[in-house]
């Protein structure tokens, strides 16, 4: 089976993960996938499958004769899908011979356009699958698992080198939580790949360092008629505070290598106001003067208004993988083998945001991000090449070679 036709059976399958929960998985739905794939992996022949509680489904691939001795390594991707944009009722199109032009996305009125992706322009000739557009395709992550279970699939029923292969799927990274609870002495193996990007030929072994931040402001509310040098409008200073940050280091207007400040979301009236930030960078020094700006912006607005008036609450979320990554260059050396041994150019790409390999790599186990073959993730505009996934197969399938060479 390829890669395309599994990913079309696990679209089908709702998991999407729901914030502030205080189980793992955040959705107990995210079994029934969990649950597929226990049994799929089974029938193909993988060892010691499990679902744990948490959801999380477990296998080894053994090694090939004479292989045995090879480090064991694992492939990592994840069940659930956004949160906040409907996974659904999916109902995926097959786009055959895309002719390079606009594709009508069902009857939403939403059109998947070149203008809008330019990246459309190097898959004219490739099978797409894409949305109706009422929802999300899942190729954020099911692409991934897909081509995990393909893998599978191949080593065990071709002649091809491997040592042994542990393979995991996991819940909730939307929300952050992917990696927690990954027992990785169950999992075994020495390193690992999530195989969660987007165009082939990309390696992502650098994220940003991030954190949140929580600002409250409390305000002191009079009569507006005698107001005068008393008043201390809450939603006034939120809006001070927000003015103080950079102006130009926001999402829309940074790229590649390039911190931000973003604002989620602003609440407020005269007495109290909050506002909630991400803080990014991918620079540890940058990263910390931006935290510190925040400090430094609360400390004056405080000694203009009264102590007390602003608070920040800063919290760390996860810190960039390259650090440790670069300790274990030979998990970014394969991959880019793998990669030029099937027909492409390797190139590092900075992850504008999270990964679980992130936290898997800072817990042990180096895990830099390959490519799936799908785009435009957490929205209706989703899509994957048919053939790209069976390009990012053959890169999985060569790496487990490249390790017994």
């Amino acid at each position: 089976m390829r890669a395309y036709e599994r990913l079309l059976k696990y679209v089908k399958i709702h998991t999407a993960s729901e914030e502030d929960r205080d189980t793992v998985p955040s959705t107990q739905r995210q079994f029934d996938l969990a649950r597929c794939l226990a049994e799929e992996l089974t029938g193909l022949g993988v060892q010691d499958v499990l679902v744990d509680d948490h959801s999380y489904v477990y296998g080894k691939i053994p090694a090939a004769p004479g292989y045995e001795k090879v480090p064991c390594i694992g492939f990592i991707a994840h069940l659930d899908t956004i949160p906040d944009f409907p996974g659904d009722h999916v109902n995926p199109q097959l786009i055959t011979a895309y002719d390079g032009g606009e594709i009508p996305l069902g009857n939403s009125g939403r059109v998947l356009r070149p203008v809008d992706f330019p990246h459309l322009s190097g898959l004219k000739g490739h099978d797409l699958i894409v949305t109706d557009g009422t929802t999300v395709l899942g190729a954020d992550d099911k692409a991934g698992v897909a081509e995990i279970v393909t893998m599978a699939e191949r080593l065990l029923t071709q002649d091809i080198p491997h040592g042994p292969v542990a393979v995991c799927f996991c819940p909730d990274e939307e929300i952050g939580h992917g990696a927690a609870l990954l027992d990785l002495e169950r999992f075994g193996a020495v390193l690992g790949y999530t195989v969660d990007g987007d165009e082939p030929g990309w390696i992502e072994y650098e994220n940003f360092n991030a954190a949140s931040a929580k600002v409250q402001i409390s305000g002191f509310n009079v009569h507006p008629g005698s107001a005068k040098d008393t008043m201390i409008n809450a939603s006034l200073v939120a809006m001070e505070f927000n003015q103080m940050l950079p102006a130009g280091d926001t999402p829309r207007q940074t790229q590649g290598y390039e911190g931000f400040f973003h604002l989620l979301e602003m609440n407020g009236d005269v007495e109290k106001a909050s506002l909630q930030y991400i803080i990014r960078d991918h620079d540890a020094g940058a990263f910390a003067a931006r935290k510190q700006c925040m400090l430094h912006i609360c400390d004056l607005l405080n000694a203009r208004y009264g102590e007390g008036t602003v608070t920040v609450t800063l919290k760390d979320q996860y810190r960039n993988m390259k650090e440790i990554i670069d300790v274990h260059p030979e998990a970014v050396e394969k991959a880019m083998a793998a990669m030029r041994a099937c027909g492409l150019d390797p190139q590092p790409k900075p992850i504008r945001g999270g990964t679980d390999g992130a936290q898997l790599s800072f817990r042990g186990l180096p895990c830099p991000n390959l490519p799936t073959g799908g785009y435009a993730f957490h929205g209706p505009y989703e899509h994957a090449s048919v053939q790209q996934m069976d390009l990012c197969t053959d890169v999985l399938c060569r790496i487990v070679q490249e390790f017994c060479a």
